[in-house]
């Protein structure tokens, strides 16, 4: 099999690197036969459920749901085809990410450190992490902003960020009860969220008609062209892909066994569609009510994660359950859920990339306090009911966006490596579209970063400092794309000869 993936654990073995301990792992019968795949098994599947899940409440933060709501108030049904297209996209990353840790039995933030130069390895773990904390901060804030809506603005948003730290504490108690125990905890969250915003659809009433043909008829304008980055941007989370390599191993399989590492595949790529199939269809319904509420208003392009809720209410109302406040419970269930998956996420990154020997509960603490001490700040200096507040969340969507490439890149080089791989190594067929695909999302995030820019950078000095940084970004770009290929080898000989003339 694979030269980096490790043999099987035996019972009483501990595995400090594994992203779960050998008896974390949920136990499930698979066929030895190394022919062809088994019949379908709904059981089989019911029991690889939940991993494609937790991928999923990444799809759901309230970042995208803030960018699902302007996309709707500032271009009607006009981009329901690129938000199927950029969950297709995005479905297609987190199967590539599935296999991998599937494979190997290790996820991707543990095969960077081996995988790379120790400088480069670092680089990488600082880039993950500071997309981590961007990506928090913002789902903290919008659990904050849910916590002061649900409360009637009793609660301010610092303390709707102090409550929310505490979710930390939910997560080690749910964690030491089993993974099902916490699976079973996110399906509810995330059901939750389908409920209430499928009330507001039903309660708002969009037009099917419209619907349907948005979905359908690719449109983009000049003036949507923003919300359409938006849109793209929002769907890939750097630290996503880097979690969904982790949790596929909470299923006890042996990864040096063909016909085990083939089945798990394949459950785990029907349950993540179906998982992104519910995700759609939580992001069209918030779209859409957005689109038929506020689209050709004249507040279509003030309304943000903070007011949307007020904005709603004014247009609505609602007698028995005001949708003020079904908005407030989706958003709290978006909010929480994607905290404690952002927590699980900075536990597999540090341990991976750092190798480190602490408690999960340690790497825990850590990694929220990573979330907790940025986003309170964020909160007592932002609550305002201005527009600072979006301007943060651009800033923020412009940190995420740097780090893109990041994830991506070493993702896409290390599945077309059969030293990694093994067997189960994309084909040249797949790496074209993979690469294609990746490349799209480099060049569309890359758009909204030269838009951003160009809008805020003034000043000779900070455009000369910003475009150092920017060289040096560029050119981590190229030598995470162009290592291990034969022009690297030829530029290693090339420079080893230079420095060896030269003396």
């Amino acid at each position: 099999m694979a030269s980096l993936s490790k043999t099987p654990l035996l019972a009483d073995e501990a595995d400090t690197d594994a992203a779960y301990d050998f008896d974390e792992r949920v136990v499930i019968s698979i066929s030895d036969d190394d022919g062809s795949l088994p019949p379908f098994s709904w059981r089989k599947l019911c029991q690889f459920t939940g991993p494609g899940f937790l991928m999923s409440i990444a799809f759901l933060d309230p970042g995208n749901i803030e960018g699902d709501l302007q996309a709707g108030a500032a271009a009607g049904y006009s981009l329901l085809w690129l938000l199927l297209w950029s969950t297709a996209m995005g479905l297609l990353v987190q199967l590539l990410s599935a296999r991998l840790g599937v494979a190997t039995g290790r996820h991707l933030a543990e095969l960077c450190r081996d995988e790379y130069p120790r400088c480069a390895s670092v680089a990488l773990w600082l880039m993950a992490e500071l997309a981590l904390i961007g990506a928090d901060i913002q789902e903290v804030i919008g659990s904050a902003i849910a916590i002061k809506i649900l409360s009637g603005g009793v609660i301010p948003l610092w303390g709707g960020v102090v409550i929310t730290a505490l979710d930390c504490f939910i997560f080690l108690f749910l964690e030491n009860y089993g993974v099902r125990k916490l699976e079973a905890f996110f399906g509810v969250l995330i059901a939750t969220m389908a409920v209430s915003f499928a009330v507001m659809f039903g309660q708002t009433k969009p037009s099917g008609k419209e619907l349907l043909i948005g979905v359908v008829v690719p449109k983009l304008s000049s003036s949507t062209i923003r919300q359409a980055v938006g849109i793209v941007g929002c769907i890939i989370m750097p630290h996503n892909v880097f979690l969904h390599s982790a949790l596929v191993q909470s299923r006890k399989i042996d990864n040096e066994n063909k016909s085990h590492v083939r089945e798990a595949m394949r459950y785990y790529s029907i349950e993540s569609t179906i998982a992104l199939l519910v995700s759609l269809f939580i992001n069209v319904c918030v779209t859409t009510v957005f689109a038929k509420g506020f689209y050709g208003t004249e507040v279509a392009n003030t309304i943000g994660l903070e007011n949307a809720g007020q904005f709603l209410q004014d247009k609505y109302g609602g007698t028995l359950f005001p949708i003020l406040y079904i908005w407030g419970v989706g958003l709290l269930a978006s909010g929480q859920s994607s905290t404690i998956t952002g927590t699980y996420a900075g536990q597999f990154i540090m341990g991976g990339f750092l190798s480190l020997r602490l408690k999960k509960w340690a790497r825990s603490v850590i990694t929220r306090s990573f979330a907790i001490l940025p986003a309170m700040v964020v909160a007592l200096l932002f609550d305002t009911e201005g527009s600072a507040m979006d301007v943060l969340n651009e800033l923020l969507n412009v940190l995420q966006s740097i780090q893109i490439p990041f994830a991506l890149i070493p993702l896409l080089t290390l599945v077309s490596k059969e030293k990694v791989m093994g067997v189960f190594r994309i084909g040249p067929i797949m790496q074209v579209v993979t690469w294609t695909v990746v490349g799209f999302l480099i060049i569309i995030n890359g758009y909204l970063l030269l838009d951003f820019f160009s809008a805020e950078v003034h000043g000779l000095l900070f455009t000369s400092l910003l475009s150092l940084i920017l060289a040096a970004y560029v050119m981590f770009i190229a030598y995470l794309v162009i290592r291990g290929s034969t022009l690297y080898s030829w530029l290693a000989i090339v420079i080893s000869k230079i420095l060896c003339s030269g003396n």
